[in-house]
């Protein structure tokens, strides 16, 4: 049995980007300032528009692809259909990773290398039919499914490359996004679909993928493929033509044995992948970014936490939006896991002033300790709101380890 390393799930930590470190002299010091301990920090991450409002130089970046911001070995990746891009906005540094990484150690700060695996619209163009394909045989070229081989090979050998770089002692964790599939929910140019007025189990159906490999794949776990695309055809068109709403789970949509089967093809697929970046990362946690409903796609992999088998340190929950949601959710997912479960509390909701109180919630329902998304992309107000909470909860952690339990002051 292999022994997890451990220390990331009992730090608190914020999200940063390569670019709103390199650059700025003050923002490791600032970044330390709020009483974090660790940094998730960019090490390859997919296309986006980010203010940077404390950056001395720039106050927008536009990466208009997805790249790795750490210097690659072409050799590494000769013959291969897919291969990670470099970046060519915002700051002028071979290694902007290394970079702004050194400069957060140098405040005493942990860090921990943000890996968006499937999550590639440039690679998705080079390789299509490596993409996500739907039940109507349309592709989303921003999702790499991650059960072609190709896609698993592409993902391992981004690992590999990041941790040939970095040692486990410059980086002792690795956090890993879109480790599964991406589905129907994306924001694309000008998107035009919010109209259609879909349920969540219209778009769960179409977030199915059925490609080659997926179809392979639900057919060796118990279920008929085509009688899969089938179903989800017809039950799409019945909401978007008729208005028939479509079931909630997929088990009311597909049947359960159908259901299941996909299911269990999905966290097949994920427990793989993640021994394999697993065995080229030794010596590193693996945060896993998670939802606990297992038919969930998008950044976040949707899994049986109790059942997983793959290798992961802790999971990463997201808690964001409604904040009774939020706890009950992150409950059940301390129940159901064996696990660390930290909980991802964003400071860009709608009201900052109460991060406080939901990040107490939070810990009172059993988060090991929180990771704040996002320093870089925060207002003053809302830098103050991060420091606020952590400073609350250090006091928090700090009068638990000092009061005697009922038998030690016996």
């Amino acid at each position: 049995m292999t022994t997890e390393p451990s220390g990331s799930a009992d730090l608190p930590g914020t999200f940063a980007y390569t670019w709103d470190l390199v650059g700025d002299p003050a923002a490791a010091e600032r970044t330390a300032s709020l009483g974090v301990g660790a940094v998730v920090l960019q090490a390859a991450y997919h296309s986006v528009r980010a203010m940077t409002p404390h950056h001395p130089v720039h106050r927008t970046v536009h990466a208009t692809h997805a790249a790795a911001y750490f210097p690659l070995d072409p050799h590494q990746w000769r013959g291969s259909r897919l291969r990670p891009s470099s970046p060519n906005w915002a700051v002028d540094t071979p290694d902007r990773f290394g970079t702004a990484a050194s400069a957060l150690r140098s405040q005493g700060l942990r860090v921990e290398a943000w890996l968006v695996l499937t999550h590639s619209t440039a690679a998705g163009e080079r390789a299509p039919d490596l993409t996500v394909c739907n039940a109507f045989d349309e592709r989303y070229g921003y999702a790499l499914c991650p059960a072609q081989p190709e896609v698993k090979a592409y993902a391992t050998q981004l690992v590999r490359s990041f941790c040939e770089r970095y040692d486990a002692v410059e980086v002792p964790a690795l956090m890993l996004e879109a480790c599964g599939w991406l589905g129907f929910e994306h924001g694309s140019h000008h998107e035009k679909t919010a109209g259609a007025d879909l349920s969540r189990g219209c778009r769960d159906l179409l977030s199915v993928c059925l490609c080659a490999a997926c179809r392979t794949g639900i057919e060796a776990a118990g279920a008929d493929p085509t009688a899969v695309a089938r179903t989800v055809r017809r039950t799409v068109d019945a909401e978007m033509r008729e208005g028939v709403r479509a079931p909630g789970t997929l088990a009311e949509s597909l049947g359960e044995r159908a259901a299941e089967a996909l299911l269990r093809h999905r966290q097949s697929v994920i427990e793989s992948l993640t021994r394999q970046i697993a065995a080229v990362a030794p010596g590193r946690e693996i945060l896993l970014m998670a939802d606990a409903d297992p038919q969930t796609t998008g950044p976040d992999s949707g899994l049986d936490l109790g059942g997983f088998g793959g290798r992961a340190t802790a999971f990463v929950l997201k808690c964001w939006g409604d904040e009774n949601r939020a706890v009950t959710l992150l409950k059940e997912a301390v129940r159901d896991s064996t696990r660390p479960v930290i909980a991802n509390v964003s400071v860009l909701d709608e009201h900052p002033d109460e991060l406080a109180g939901r990040v107490a919630r939070l810990r009172a329902a059993g988060a090991q300790t929180i990771r704040y998304y996002h320093a870089g992309l925060a207002s003053p107000a809302r830098l103050r709101a991060l420091r606020a909470a952590n400073a609350r909860e250090a006091v928090r952690a700090m009068t638990e380890a000092t009061t005697p339990t009922a038998e030690g002051a016996a």
